[in-house]
């Protein structure tokens, strides 16, 4: 969570879980818990989902990831991220799918770009206030016919 404005409460943790399975029987994605084989059970999730706000590149869907800071730096966001994209292109059918995240998040535009996303454009989270520092954010893209051509 360090590019998230403060961690969840196991309450809304719970909560979330529980969107989770909503959406996913609406929207037929949404997040996968990910673990590494053998090793831990769950380090975190990576999935496709619907962004809940406006901006001027929504409506859209969404690939993105957290996961527990032991994880970064393996190959497990790109990895997992890479699987996900391929079932949003291919059994999902979408024709685009974006990401977006804090513009002081490096880490995580690195994994978009391993992906094959092009940068599109910055744009202010509209869900943060003004002067907040991870309210500057970037957006990626990424189209079938790049994902596939790759």
């Amino acid at each position: 969570m360090e590019h998230f404005p403060a961690p969840l409460t196991r309450a809304e943790s719970d909560a979330f879980a529980a969107l989770i399975r909503v959406r996913f029987a609406a929207e037929r994605f949404g997040l996968w818990a990910v673990e590494i084989a053998g090793a831990a059970p769950f380090i975190g999730f990576v999935g496709l989902a619907v962004p809940s706000f406006e901006a001027t590149f929504t409506p859209c869907v969404e690939v993105g990831w957290r996961l527990a800071f032991d994880a970064w730096g393996h190959g497990y966001a790109t990895e997992a991220a890479h699987a996900v994209l391929h079932d949003g292109f291919t059994r999902v059918g979408l024709d685009e799918i974006v990401s977006f995240t804090a513009r002081v998040n490096v880490r995580s535009q690195r994994v978009m770009e391993r992906l094959g996303m092009r940068f599109a454009q910055t744009f202010d989270h509209p869900r943060l206030p003004e002067g907040h520092p991870l309210r500057p954010h970037v957006l990626y893209r990424l189209s079938r016919a790049a994902f596939v051509s790759r």
